[in-house]
C-alpha cells in the first residue's frame, strides 16, 4: 500500500511542470493582448485631441492633421512632411537617384570653379578672384580692390566687366546665388555710409543688380551684408584688414533651396489695407 501511495507522490510531482508552463502561456497571451490593445489608436479621439491642441495654441482655425493608415495601425504624417512609406526597393531606387543627382551637382560645381579658376589666371587676377568649395556649396571670393574704391559702394568699370564674364558662367546653373558683402574693422562715418554695415549691404546689392542686369534671374538672387563680423583674417595688418573687404557670391548646393524665398508658397490672404492718420 505504501508503495503506491509513493508511485502516485512521484506521478504528481512529475507533472507540476505542466503548471508553471501552462501559467507561463496564459501570462505571455495577455501580455501580447495587452501590446496589441495599446497599439491600436482610435483615430476619431485622436484627431479631436490634435484639433483641440491646435486652437488652443494657434488661437484660430486648427491645422488639419492627416491620418494614413498601414497594415500595423494609423501613423501620423504631418502635411508637407517629406516622408513616405515605400518599401525597400523603392528606398533604394530613391537613394541611387539621390547620389546620381549629388554627383551631377558636384560635377556641375567643380566645372564652374575650373571655368572661374581658368579666368582668373588668364586676367591676372587670380590672388584677388579665389574660388573654394565649402559644405554649403561653392563660394567666389572677390576682393574689395577688384569691385570698388575705398570707402565706396559704386561698382568701377573694370568690375563691370569682371563681374559679366562671371555671369556667362554662372547663368547656366540653375543653383541660388547669395552675394555677401564684407568689410575691416576701421569705422566708417561719412554722408553715404553710417557704419561698416551700410557699406557691405549697398555693395552686396549693387552686385546683385549687375549680375540681374547681365542675365541672372532676380529670383535665383539675394544680397546679405555683414559688415566686419565674419573676417576671414586678422584685422591687426594691412594684409588682413585687405583680405577681409571682399565680396563673397555664394552658388548654394540645390539642398538649399528649401530655404530661399522663391521656393516658399505665395501668399494668398490679402493684406491689411494701410493706416491712414487724419490731421
Amino acid at each position: 500500500m505504501s508503495r503506491k501511495r509513493e508511485h502516485e507522490a512521484e506521478k504528481e510531482n512529475g507533472e507540476r511542470w505542466l503548471l508553471t508552463y501552462s501559467d507561463l502561456i496564459t501570462l505571455l497571451m495577455i501580455f501580447f493582448v495587452v501590446l496589441y490593445s495599446m497599439s491600436k489608436v482610435d483615430v476619431q479621439k485622436f484627431q479631436a485631441v490634435a484639433e483641440s491642441l491646435n486652437r488652443a495654441l494657434s488661437g484660430g482655425t486648427p491645422a488639419k492633421i492627416e491620418l494614413s493608415t498601414s497594415p500595423t495601425g494609423p501613423a501620423v504624417i504631418l502635411p508637407g512632411s517629406q516622408y513616405k512609406a515605400t518599401n525597400p526597393a523603392t528606398r533604394a531606387t530613391n537613394i541611387n537617384a539621390s547620389q546620381e543627382n549629388g554627383d551631377i551637382e558636384k560635377m556641375s560645381i567643380d566645372a564652374i570653379k575650373a571655368k572661374l579658376d581658368k579666368f582668373a589666371a588668364d586676367n591676372g587676377i587670380q590672388t584677388k578672384l579665389i574660388t573654394s568649395i565649402e559644405e554649403r556649396g561653392l563660394v567666389v571670393s572677390i576682393q574689395e580692390t577688384l569691385l570698388f574704391e575705398s570707402g565706396s559702394a559704386e561698382i568701377t568699370a573694370r568690375a563691370r566687366d569682371i563681374l559679366e564674364k562671371i555671369t556667362t558662367v554662372l547663368a547656366s546653373a540653375p543653383n541660388q546665388i547669395k552675394v555677401e558683402g564684407h568689410t575691416d574693422n576701421l569705422p566708417i562715418h561719412t554722408p553715404q555710409f553710417a557704419s561698416n554695415w551700410e557699406l557691405s549691404v549697398i555693395r552686396s546689392t549693387n552686385v546683385v543688380q549687375i549680375l540681374q542686369r547681365d542675365g541672372i534671374t532676380p529670383d535665383r538672387l539675394s544680397a546679405t551684408g555683414y559688415g566686419e563680423y565674419r573676417p576671414l583674417s586678422s584685422n591687426d595688418t594691412d594684409a588682413g584688414r585687405a583680405k577681409n573687404r571682399r565680396i563673397d557670391l555664394v552658388i548654394l548646393r540645390s539642398k538649399y533651396d528649401v530655404t530661399e524665398p522663391s521656393n516658399q508658397l505665395p501668399i494668398t490672404e490679402p493684406l491689411a489695407p494701410p493706416i491712414t492718420v487724419k490731421p
